[in-house]
């Protein structure tokens, strides 16, 4: 371990670590300590305490600080203190072996100090950072904070991040999948208008459109702080003046605002983030990566995630599933998909033989009241279905009960002796919390609470009961709000108790059910990821083109959903094993009007692209979508991919709010796959494409195999070195290369 202070009277030094580390050089003179890898350079500024960080893409972030905002002294940043020391030591650790330089921020006026923390690691092109506040003495008052920050560019310290580029934007993700909350590619403003300011969550990436070139940056703990990302942009193109990445994010819903700028794109928070107190206190670890491809550096952050808290795995096809969501609706009243119906259903699932020939088919009974659909009922048709080789599947809310407002009194959790009113979180006027307000709506559940776990294991015990193998499991944003009570005191935060909610929940999975259970996420927030193998990119999918089709709803669309999955295919290996996109339908989705033909193909390939496994919400019985699945689901092209999605790489991505967004996707391998979104109406979308960007061979004529019909639409010669492909106005193309035996 090598100690310095940085100080008037330094004498430069240069360290150089090569075999036992790996190449990285850290240098010091009486002005700045400088940590260089081929990816980053990590600048100190000796006199102000103040750190730049210069990319090998040409991203820069100057005079950034680290801050704690405790609750009684305020804010303190890095840069009020006087002394800035360093030391440097090797690690050791999940991810792999590395270096870190630990920056201690001091001086005699502060009864604390702030210790910032930088990791790089051999093979990996990512910087962590951290910092942890520390009383000097163990007698001082406990620190305690909501608002924590390892790095932060703040205008009063004039920080500045610059992104090089014709087309710079801000990926402005929401906090869950709920309410059709779009991600969004925030511009800078034009001449004369004001400033773009913003808050995401968890994480961001602030990159050139055109080029495909820019920043990640986001946390990879999600065990206690809601992490946000606050920003607000220069007028001069590609510069932020402001960004605070930091532990605490509490925002409410605002409904005056449009729903991904405030309206419903937060946390959904009516009470304050909880603090953490003690000696000493951490922000989040934040992720740090630069590159050419911003595609392979959210690939870096989710591989970062999984290494440091896990992720599940699935072995053998992926599931393929019915869900009967889509005809039957919410609750089952109606009773439309009652036996003999499903039975119906799932007689003709079983002549499916491509879509059924990988793994057996769940038959999920979703978003139903189990006084209707009891236990009895549907361990019966479980029976049925085995005769039919397909599996049960079960849909619960762990962490929030749906109920009539304000008539809870006298009202159990299911499962246990417990009033409802003593399990719920609570608002600041201690009132209990509608997570889904309304006259029938959802009250939020504390996660920690002892009723929360017999309640899942009630739950659990009926989904035995039918010997289910495949869990849906909704409405989780709920166990993740801050409350101002929370029955397990030690748990201070919305997301620490959510993580404990989760824990628990696959450790009883596990234990009733067995580990061999498929769980699926349905609303959620995105992190933490680990306990469950899919989770939906959107909220349900209707399967219609578009968000303004007359005659359906203004939500839910195809393009919606993929113009927010264009950003998130990452998932997709690295958090999940698959991701999910809901549901295609082969006719039409509840009491919506019939799609056409053109708008499955679209919806199919929409799923393929996002590496989601595959669901299907149609009524059988109507031979329209009987004849449809056959051509469709039964397609045996189709099928084979499905049973092992892989999310393919973004070629052209979604930009801005406009829903004629046209996107181009890739999957490389021996037959490379190559998709064309075109949702604009009007318009033809053509992509000029070459060999080095599809990973083509040199010299190599290939084959353009369509892929639902495996006909021949083209050709690449083997001197041609690129080619063009054009998809028509509200139509989809998906080819397969295959390369030409000489």
């Amino acid at each position: 371990m090598i100690k310095i202070l940085l100080c008037p009277f330094a004498v430069i030094v240069l360290l150089i670590y090569g075999q036992c580390a790996f190449a990285q050089k850290i240098i010091t003179t009486v002005d700045k300590l400088e940590m260089i890898t081929s990816y980053v350079t990590i600048k100190l500024d000796a006199h102000t305490g103040m750190v730049n960080y210069t990319f090998s893409n040409g991203i820069r972030i100057e005079n950034t600080v680290a801050y704690i905002n405790d609750i009684k002294s305020g804010i303190t940043t890095t840069a009020d203190f006087a002394n800035h020391e360093f030391v440097t030591a090797e690690v050791h650790d999940s991810i792999g072996t590395g270096r870190q330089i630990i920056i201690t921020h001091s001086d005699q006026k502060h009864p604390f100090i702030l210790e910032q923390r930088f990791t790089n690691y051999k093979g990996h092109p990512y910087t962590l950072i951290s910092l942890t506040a520390k009383n000097k003495d163990a007698k001082a008052a406990l620190l305690e904070t909501r608002d924590i920050s390892p790095i932060a560019v703040l205008p009063q310290y004039k920080g500045r991040l610059f992104i090089p580029g014709t087309e710079p934007r801000i990926l402005d993700v929401p906090f869950d999948n709920d309410d059709w909350t779009p991600t969004v590619e925030r511009s800078w403003p034009k001449t004369g208008s004001p400033k773009t300011t913003g808050i995401t969550y968890e994480f961001a990436a602030i990159y050139d459109m055109l080029k495909n070139s820019g920043l990640v940056i986001g946390s990879v703990k999600h065990n206690f702080w809601k992490t946000g990302l606050a920003y607000q942009t220069s007028t001069e193109l590609g510069y932020v003046d402001s960004l605070r990445v930091f532990g605490g994010a509490s925002t409410p819903d605002d409904s005056k605002l449009p729903p991904a700028y405030g309206g419903n794109d937060g946390t959904h928070d009516l009470v304050a983030h909880g603090t953490t107190v003690g000696q000493s206190v951490s922000s989040p670890p934040i992720f740090l990566c630069a590159m050419d491809d911003l595609h392979k550096a959210f690939t870096q952050y989710g591989e970062a995630n999984s290494t440091i808290n896990g992720k599940c795995t699935w072995i053998g096809n992926a599931p393929v599933y019915w869900n009967s969501f889509g005809v039957e609706g919410v609750l089952g009243y109606e009773g439309v998909m009652m036996p003999p119906a499903v039975e119906k259903i799932s007689d003709f699932l079983h002549t499916l033989t491509n879509f059924s020939g990988y793994s057996k088919p769940v038959m999920s009974i979703d978003s139903y009241d189990q006084g209707i659909y009891s236990t009895e009922v549907l361990a019966n048709l479980g029976k049925y279905f085995a005769k039919n080789n397909q599996q049960m599947g079960f849909y619960f809310i762990p962490f929030a009960m749906w109920n009539w407002k304000d008539d809870i009194e006298g009202k159990k959790v299911a499962g246990s002796n417990y009033a409802l009113k003593d399990v719920l979180l609570h608002d600041n006027e201690g009132k209990p919390i509608m997570y889904k307000d309304g006259k029938w709506g959802a009250y939020a559940m504390d996660p920690t609470h002892p009723a929360v776990r017999l309640y899942i294991i009630q739950q659990l015990k009926k989904a035995k009961a039918i010997n289910a193998k495949f869990l849906k499991i909704d409405f989780l944003t709920g166990g993740a709000l801050e409350s101002t009570t929370r029955y397990n005191k030690n748990i201070r935060t919305g997301m620490q108790a959510y993580d404990y909610g989760m824990k628990t929940l696959r450790h009883l999975v596990d234990s009733i059910l067995g580990k061999d259970i498929f769980i699926t996420q349905a609303i959620s927030p995105m992190f933490p990821h680990q306990y469950a193998h899919t989770r939906f990119i959107s909220t349900d999918v209707y399967s219609h083109l578009r968000d303004d089709q007359p005659g359906f709803p203004h939500y839910g669309s195809t393009e919606a959903s993929l113009a927010m999955g264009s950003h998130m295919g990452w998932v997709q290996g690295t958090l999940f094993p698959y991701t999910n996109l809901d549901v295609s339908i082969m006719k039409s989705f509840q009491k919506n009007p019939d799609l056409n033909e053109q708008e499955i193909k679209v919806r199919l390939y929409a799923m393929m692209v996002m590496g989601s496994i595959l669901g299907d919400g149609s009524d059988f019985r109507h031979p329209l979508a009987a004849s449809r699945a056959q051509k469709f689901l039964n397609n045996k092209r189709i099928a084979a991919f499905f049973s092992h999605p892989q999310a393919f790489i973004p070629l052209k991505a979604a930009d801005g709010e406009t829903l004629d967004q046209q996107m181009a996707f890739y999957l490389p391998g021996e037959n490379t796959l190559l998709a064309l979104f075109n949702f604009d109406r009007q318009k033809n979308f053509e992509q000029v494409l070459t060999r080095p960007v599809l990973h083509l061979e040199a010299g190599k004529a290939y084959q353009f195999k369509d892929l639902l019909t495996d006909t021949v639409v083209g050709e690449l010669k083997k001197d041609d070195t690129e080619f063009k492909l054009s998809a028509a106005p509200a139509n989809a193309v998906m080819i397969k290369l295959v390369p030409v035996k000489e």
